[in-house]
This record gives C-alpha cells, sequence and structure tokens, in this order.
C-alpha cells in the first residue's frame, strides 16, 4: 500500500472504526453526526473515499454495508508522521524537535522520554 494521506475528515471516520470496528453504514452516519454534526452523505461520502483508497474495508451483508479498518491506526499514524516529516522538515527529525521546542519547552518527562528513545535507538544500531 502507498501513501494513505488522509483528510482531516476522513481521520475523524477512521478514528470512529479504531473505537469499534466492524460498525454498519448506518452506525457510523449516526456517531458522525453526534460527533460532528455531519449529514449522511457526508459521512457517506467519505466512506466511500476512505474504501476506495483502500484504508477501509465495506463488507455487504444482506441489505446493509459494515465497514472495518483495513489499515491500523499505528501504521496510519507512522505514516502521516513520515509524509509531514519530509514535506514540512526535509525528513529531519532534529529540525521539528527543535522547531517545537522553542515556543514551548519540553517538560522533564518528556526530556526523559526522549532520551529513552534515542538510546533505544542507538542500541538497535549495535
Amino acid at each position: 500500500m502507498g501513501p494513505i494521506n488522509l483528510t482531516s475528515a476522513e481521520w475523524n471516520i477512521m478514528e470512529c472504526l479504531w473505537d469499534a470496528a466492524p460498525q454498519t453504514g448506518r452506525e457510523l452516519t449516526e456517531k458522525m453526526k453526534d460527533r460532528m454534526g455531519w449529514s449522511r452523505s457526508t459521512t457517506l461520502t467519505l466512506l466511500r473515499r476512505l474504501v476506495d483508497k483502500g484504508v477501509v474495508l465495506c463488507d455487504p451483508e444482506g441489505t446493509k454495508n459494515t465497514f472495518s479498518p483495513a489499515v491500523g491506526r499505528e501504521d496510519a499514524a507512522r505514516q502521516e508522521t513520515q509524509s509531514f516529516l519530509d514535506r514540512v522538515y526535509q525528513g529531519s527529525l532534529s529540525m521539528l524537535v527543535s522547531t517545537m521546542t522553542q515556543k514551548k519547552p519540553i517538560s522533564k518527562e518528556e526530556a526523559d522520554e526522549l532520551y529513552a528513545l534515542l538510546r533505544r535507538m542507538e542500541e538497535d544500531e549495535t
């Protein structure tokens, strides 16, 4: 599968599916109406796009369709993050972290987590 490239609206539907799947089209349209105020047609259009992109599976059961994610949340987030990093920071994680910490210092806990992550990455390389 190539890049996922989900829009913000599509992420909302995916989050709903990652929370609970499979769901019928009716269940999803009701949830998206409650959460986002979307019409039935908006949700169904977005679902159709997600199926076309190959990130949602549609299983016709009699007179209703059920939908489930074809990609895990972690995989989608990883691809989206890599795409963002490549587009905005030329793939440089250190540039991203530097930019983020210039406006708002990170907490000691976050710094400790970053140090631990860097140590694990170093260990994996050896």
